[in-house]
């Protein structure tokens, strides 16, 4: 499972990590809000590193739909339901100048971007309140949003929505090397490879990674979940997850970028190619992190949609990504509380990371120059409303509920000698304790089933052959080794 994106990315060179290095800044994370950062930074002549476990772009920003859009669902509704006008106005703000700082940055530097239409559509009657309330926040907050009945190149029938003209669609990969280029144009290096396991704080902080120590005067951590728990944004955020399938052959393709409102969620966008294809990638179908019981139905659900519309489709990748849904819609940027001053966080984009990410990426250089952005004021001092307060606690009540029944459920039952091929399952070995099997490609791998962060019980993920925490959204390969945080360790081998 690749997604298209990284399937043909082009090459973005790795630095080696030279021992006890310092640099001014140490921003954690290699995709659009960490190279964002680590640019702005570079550009002012601080020294500048950004620490990337995996590769750049591997994880949210190398698997996104990609879209640079101000009508993002009905994103601006729903902060108006938990926020005065003035926060919502200062979201869009931010958003706004995020979308025209990066569409400035792909014209200076050659990265093909195509402009589009908008649309967020109700796929039933009852969503046409939503996506009617959408209409008037966006129109509320200064957007040209207009009213349709309907979308006559759609291939199916919709309940009206809601449009904006004039926004964008790119390849992600191509804006991450351009930024990786002039990072480095600019003094700064990039080390891949180097997972980040711990911040202290101090003058300087010191960074420990799974290769040696760093030290920096700040830390960006830009990692999606933040992988320090001091500030307890584990207990803030949902993870989810959500697929993407493309398809060649359409004859007759949508233009617009398209996304429904109310369930099941539908996603819609082209992507042209440099051999001339322009693809179809249909997305949706998200849940919770480690909480479905199968993720491949939900990859299947979106072939079958596809098949019943568009019937000449034929599949040329799948793949998925993992946002961040905070309680109250705002994401959560700035200095982190208990972080001295010197660790800086961005996450929360609630799956509209590239308006977000660049956003967080303006405001985060600010604070740490000493600059100012006017909109992000009233953002970092929102108050957090009795329904925001609510879903937090309803979310902290869900991961309780499901730490208990994990632990209970790997207590019911034996764990395998080896499942079947591809398949996982969690029980309970010599001792009594949480032992996750699996097998994949021929070779049986037998773990700690006790998530390294807080001890969740994992779950098998059918889809793509990983163990996924439901408590807080860590994923592990078969073998136990960190795929996505907020776990920084990995899974105990059972042969101890």
């Amino acid at each position: 499972m690749t997604s298209l994106w990284l399937d043909d990315a082009p090459a973005i060179a790795s630095d080696p990590l030279p021992a006890e290095s310092r640099y001014d800044d140490v921003v954690v994370g290699g995709g659009l809000t960490g190279l964002t950062t680590a640019l702005l930074l570079a550009r002012s002549g601080r020294s500048v590193a950004v620490l990337e476990a995996r590769t750049v772009g591997a994880v949210t920003t190398g698997n996104t739909t990609a879209k640079l859009s101000l009508l993002q669902g009905t994103k601006v509704s729903a902060i108006r339901r938990h926020h005065t006008h003035r926060v919502a106005q200062a979201y869009v703000d931010g958003n706004l100048e995020g979308q025209q700082w990066l569409l400035r940055y792909c014209e200076e530097h050659g990265v093909p971007v195509q402009r589009h239409t908008a649309v967020t559509y109700a796929n039933t009657a009852g969503g046409v309140p939503t996506v009617k309330a959408e209409l008037e926040a966006l129109r509320d907050a200064g957007l040209e949003a207009q009213w349709h009945d309907g979308f006559d190149e759609l291939p199916y029938d919709t309940h009206g929505g809601v449009s904006l003209a004039d926004q964008a669609q790119f390849d992600p990969m191509d804006v991450l090397a351009a930024l990786a280029a002039d990072l480095r144009a600019h003094g700064g290096l990039i080390h891949e490879g180097v997972r980040v396991t711990g911040v202290s704080t101090g003058s300087p902080c010191t960074v420990t990674t799974d290769v040696g120590t760093v030290t920096a005067q700040n830390v960006v951590l830009a990692t999606g979940m933040p992988i320090l728990d001091r500030s307890l944004y584990f207990a803030k955020l949902a993870p989810m997850r959500s697929y993407c399938v493309a398809f060649e052959g359409v004859s007759a393709m949508p233009q617009a970028m398209y996304l429904s409102a109310d369930q099941p969620s539908r996603s819609l966008r082209t992507a042209p190619r440099s051999d001339g294809r322009t693809l179809l990638i249909v997305g949706g179908s998200g849940h919770g992190v480690g909480r479905a019981r199968s993720p491949q139905k939900h990859v299947d659900q979106l072939r079958q949609w596809t098949a019943k519309h568009f019937p000449e489709a034929r599949e040329t990748h799948w793949w998925s990504a993992q946002d961040y849904s905070p309680a109250d819609q705002i994401p959560f940027v700035g200095p982190m509380p208990r972080g001295g001053g010197h660790v800086y966080v961005a996450t929360g984009f609630d799956k509209w990371g590239m308006t977000n990410a660049v956003a967080a990426a303006i405001r985060l250089s600010a604070e740490m120059l000493g600059g100012h952005v006017s909109w992000a004021g009233p953002m970092r001092h929102r108050v957090t409303d009795p329904l925001a307060a609510l879903k937090g606690v309803q979310l902290n009540a869900e991961v309780g509920a499901l730490m208990t029944s994990g632990h209970v459920g790997a207590q019911l039952r034996p764990a395998p000698a080896a499942p079947p091929e591809g398949q996982g399952t969690v029980g309970r070995a010599e001792g009594l304790r949480p032992t996750a099997v699996s097998t994949v490609n021929g070779v049986t791998c037998a773990v700690s089933a006790v998530c390294s962060h807080l001890g969740g019980i994992v779950s098998w993920n059918d889809a793509e052959k990983s163990w996924d925490c439901p408590l807080h959204g860590s994923r592990f390969t078969p073998d136990g080794a960190v795929l996505e945080g907020p776990a920084t360790t990995p899974l105990k081998p059972r042969d101890d």
